[in-house]
């Protein structure tokens, strides 16, 4: 095993001994509104209207996993939620979309550390349809539509100079103010919720943990369950 202290000059930080004590209030059943997507929607522009503190409010951790059961995780941001769900867009070709196809069964997290929440998604996804992948690619900046086109995600390259030229090339393609079209390999997930928890940070590690659980068929309402933390 490598001797740390001579690949590192000055002592390491102590990850034992890092501890924050949350001083945030706390979260009651009785302040949750009917459906978690109402939820969410408020917790995330509360999020949003504190950028100096959450930077990416709508980066998320997402995990999926193979047909083995062999978990992978990456940050992907979140383009869009309603009622049905969330929504992200990547290339079909990548690792997490062959995990999807092999296992439809993938987790969401919203780590918001700053403002002391999370929260953790669990659901099913699927792809969006055509028109409304084409219709968000038409709102991308021209460089992310030509790199949507240049990177074969997840791909092993030989070198950064073999993207680069990919890259170039587009750009000679489709200079900048000419429409590119959107990959026929790239496109959106929506991941239907079966569970949403919303942690809320608290003093003590007594954190606050409220779930919902997707209704079952023919119930009206989601069930909320407070889980320990």
């Amino acid at each position: 095993m490598t001797d740390a202290s001579a690949v590192f000059p000055e002592p390491l930080p102590e990850p034992a001994e890092m501890r924050e004590q949350y001083v945030t209030a706390g979260l009651a059943e009785a302040d949750l509104p009917a459906g978690p997507m109402d939820q969410f929607a408020l917790w995330f522009k509360e999020a949003a209207h504190d950028r100096a503190a959450v930077h990416e409010p709508n980066a998320m951790v997402v995990s999926t996993a193979d047909a083995t059961g062999r978990p992978s995780s990456r940050t992907v941001l979140l383009k869009g939620f309603d009622e049905r769900g969330f929504v992200f867009f990547t290339n079909y070709e990548s690792q997490k979309s062959r995990e999807l196809a092999a296992n439809p069964y993938v987790s969401l997290l919203f780590p918001w550390h700053a403002v002391a929440r999370q929260v953790i998604v669990c659901g099913l996804a699927e792809r969006v349809g055509r028109e409304e992948t084409v219709a968000y690619f038409r709102t991308r900046p021209h460089g992310s539509q030509l790199g949507a086109w240049a990177s074969t995600q997840s791909a092993v390259l030989t070198s950064r100079a073999e993207l680069d030229r990919a890259y170039a090339d587009l750009a000679a393609r489709y200079p900048e103010g000419e429409q590119v079209p959107a990959p026929p390999n790239w496109g959106g997930y929506r991941v239907r919720p079966l569970t949403v928890e919303f942690w809320q940070g608290r003093a003590d590690r007594l954190h606050d943990r409220l779930r919902y659980v997707r209704p079952e068929t023919g119930a009206e309402t989601w069930r909320v369950e407070r889980l320990s933390p």
